[in-house]
């Protein structure tokens, strides 16, 4: 019954070892915890299974059930949740009011992630049930900007947010943080013609890549940010950059998959990182590299070539 948190890592990445001794010191203080640490690249069949598209990530077993994952090297909120699963595989009767006071908290910010929030069985590229399915296609075919959420990878979200709505089914749609209702009210709605009025509509990708590549004069598209690199690419892409002096900014793929899927076709540039220079492709790591290599690369990133 015990809590086991498995710590997804890779030894060139810097912030993985940061979160290792960050383990290490939670695991002094939670004896009746199990810290595991699994190379995430040595187990690729494993990593595919829970999802693991970057490292560090954890994930929170109980009872042998997935209950919680953290994607990235965030060590006060691993912290907070090794803490409140911890102790509630021994809630007493006394604490038990604050456990489900903490658990509405993360309801409602949830619930308010996003103008219109979508909880379901799956997620919108691989719906797992019927009923997700057809609303995801809803939403879609109205051209609706969402952000979704798994009920399966969150026990304690998927049965609490039924008592927090007062809705036993799912999926559930939200927006501006006020329950909208399931399936068959969606599709009232759609029927009626008020789908449209209630839902926010979403930018066209189009568009929305076009902002994000002239965001900054010079714009890196990466897994991680600069602070922390994602991956051996983007971290050699981070080191070259930094060393030109050149002022420039940084979009997280990981983040949105809807970017990283849709720039790849835009740009017709099928891999990370990708730099792109006053709204213009420059290239991936090869191409920055063969530029400094020539010389080329300063007048480059000023525009100047």
């Amino acid at each position: 019954r015990s809590l086991v948190v498995v710590h997804f890592w890779a030894p060139w990445a810097p912030q993985c070892a940061q979160m290792n001794e960050v383990m290490e010191a939670l695991a002094k203080e939670h004896t009746q915890v199990t810290f595991v640490k699994l190379e995430a690249e040595a187990v690729p069949e494993v990593s595919e299974k829970y999802g693991i598209s970057s490292v560090p990530t954890f994930l929170f077993f109980k009872n042998s059930q997935k209950i919680d994952r953290l994607d990235g090297a965030h060590a006060p909120e691993l912290t907070k949740k090794v803490q409140r699963h911890a102790s509630s595989s021994s809630v007493s009767a006394g604490s038990n009011d604050s456990a489900k006071e903490d658990l509405n908290v993360r309801l409602k910010k949830l619930i308010n992630a996003a103008p219109c929030m979508l909880f379901m069985k799956g997620s919108p590229k691989e719906p797992r049930c019927g009923f997700s399915k057809q609303m995801v296609e809803i939403l879609n075919k109205h051209g609706i900007s969402f952000s979704s959420f798994d009920i399966f990878s969150d026990e304690e979200v998927r049965q609490g947010l039924k008592t927090y709505s007062n809705w036993p089914t799912y999926p559930q749609l939200y927006v501006a943080g006020e329950l909208i209702g399931g399936l068959d009210i969606v599709k009232e709605l759609e029927a009626s013609g008020e789908l449209d009025a209630v839902c926010p509509k979403a930018q066209k990708l189009e568009d929305r890549l076009k902002i994000l590549i002239n965001k900054a004069p010079v714009m890196l598209f990466m897994k991680g940010s600069k602070q922390i690199a994602k991956c051996g690419f983007s971290k050699q892409i981070i080191e070259i950059l930094n060393s030109t002096g050149i002022d420039y900014e940084t979009f997280d793929i990981l983040e949105d998959e809807e970017v990283r899927q849709g720039l790849k076709t835009y740009s017709n540039w099928p891999t990370y990182p990708q730099l792109y220079v006053k709204g213009e492709l420059v290239g991936g790591l090869d191409i920055i590299k063969e530029l400094k290599e020539s010389g080329e690369l300063l007048p480059v990133l000023k525009g100047e070539n």
